[in-house]
């Protein structure tokens, strides 16, 4: 029996088009922080999906969620100083 595989076009044919762009990793870059405090948080969470969180779990998770919300505002401010013209909020 003879692979077919050979014979067939790749499905999705790689081009140059889908790497990020700059902009794209800018982006990326600007949000890494939340990404990284939202990836705590889920850790956190995790952690105690099986048992009863103990007050050292309890204290990690609204650490982390304290520190998720932080980000989030300082991220939001950055954003909204941004785009005020002159920079001023």
């Amino acid at each position: 029996m003879k692979s077919i595989a050979a014979l067939h076009n790749v499905v999705t044919p790689w081009s140059d088009g889908l790497e990020p762009s700059d902009a794209e990793l800018d982006a990326i870059e600007w949000e890494m922080p939340l990404i990284l405090a939202d990836v705590e948080l889920l850790d956190a969470r995790i952690a105690v999906l099986d048992r009863t969180p103990s007050e050292l779990d309890e204290r990690r998770i609204r650490r982390a969620r304290r520190k998720m919300l932080d980000v989030r505002r300082t991220l939001t401010n950055q954003a909204a100083t941004a785009s005020m013209p002159g920079g001023a909020a």
